[in-house]
């Protein structure tokens, strides 16, 4: 069976996607993968996302998202996908030894944020330890934070956490910022903002709650405590986009869209989200671009004649 649409990925874009693609009655295929519902998965309180004034907790808003885009009939397949064939229509997805077919497929598999692998890293994340400012900086008012990293997102973030914050301690393996110089001297002329120089993290601290960091400098070898309430990691993220190498156009591991569009450099393949999306990040930008590759998608199929 050859399908209209498959649809790789189930957070924010991919369930929007699905749920337009439902509606256009185009009866999509939604590979969500062993993990489904992307990065909202791992983050406890959602305050910014529009229609819950009270907020929600991200998985119960992904279950939400999910049970929607079923309603209005979007075939769930809960695998992984382990290779792609776009040389040719119908397109080809695989899922272990199943191949599924479709005259169109988009992409909606995220990114993750790069972590610091650290003992109580993942155990303390959404209990203080975050790697989105912007997500959850209003939770810290009042709070002593650290963040780690040293390049543009990094300061552009310490710079954001001061408005919440009492300070802000930012933890640089060097003694010198990768940031840009306007990024950089904004946060060294912040009062709020102080410079923990050649040192890295080795563990977070707190049982149920972020309480301090262990701090190691690595020119003295020293090991010390730092008081905060949160950790903010900013070293980057990494767009899974293992799958679609030498496949698609891609720039920094992100996949290239066209002209503020869906559309990859392959006709009949669109991107949506994190996965091609750097700068914004956000749950509600990726829902609009999940939107966007579904109607994309519908009209790519009207010039075929479907």
């Amino acid at each position: 069976m050859i399908h209209n649409v498959i649809i790789i990925g189930s957070g924010p874009a991919g369930l929007t996607a699905a749920i337009y693609a439902a509606r256009a009655n185009l009866k999509p295929v939604l590979i969500e993968g062993y993990q489904s519902g992307g990065q909202l998965m791992i983050t406890t309180d959602v305050e910014n996302y529009p229609g819950f004034p009270k907020g929600v907790m991200g998985p119960e808003l992904m279950g939400l998202w999910r049970a929607q885009a079923a309603r209005f009939g979007t075939e769930i397949i809960s695998k992984d996908v382990t290779h792609v064939d776009f040389s040719k229509s119908p397109f080809e997805v695989f899922v272990g030894k199943d191949v599924w077919q479709a005259k169109t497929v988009i992409i909606a598999t995220g990114a993750q944020a790069k972590l610091l692998n650290l003992p109580n890293e993942m155990r303390l994340m959404g209990r203080g330890v975050s790697a989105c400012a912007t997500c959850d900086g209003a939770f810290f008012r009042g709070e002593k934070l650290a963040l780690v990293g040293g390049g543009d997102t990094a300061m552009e973030e310490a710079n954001f956490l001061t408005r919440f914050a009492t300070e802000v301690a930012v933890i640089h393996r060097r003694d010198t910022l990768k940031a840009s110089k306007i990024m950089r001297d904004r946060a060294l002329k912040n009062p709020k903002i102080k410079f923990v120089w050649d040192s890295v993290v080795e563990d977070v601290l707190g049982e149920n709650q972020v309480i301090g960091v262990k701090i190691k400098n690595l020119k003295t070898g020293q090991s010390s405590t730092l008081d905060c309430g949160g950790l903010f990691v900013a070293i980057g993220h990494q767009p899974n986009t293992q799958l679609f190498k030498d496949k698609l156009e891609m720039k920094n591991d992100y996949i290239i869209t066209k002209d503020k569009s869906s559309l990859t450099n392959v006709p009949g393949i669109f991107a949506c989200g994190d996965v091609q999306d750097h700068y914004y990040r956000q749950a509600v930008t990726a829902a609009g671009s999940g939107c966007m590759a579904a109607i994309d998608a519908e009209r790519y199929l009207e010039s075929l004649g479907h």
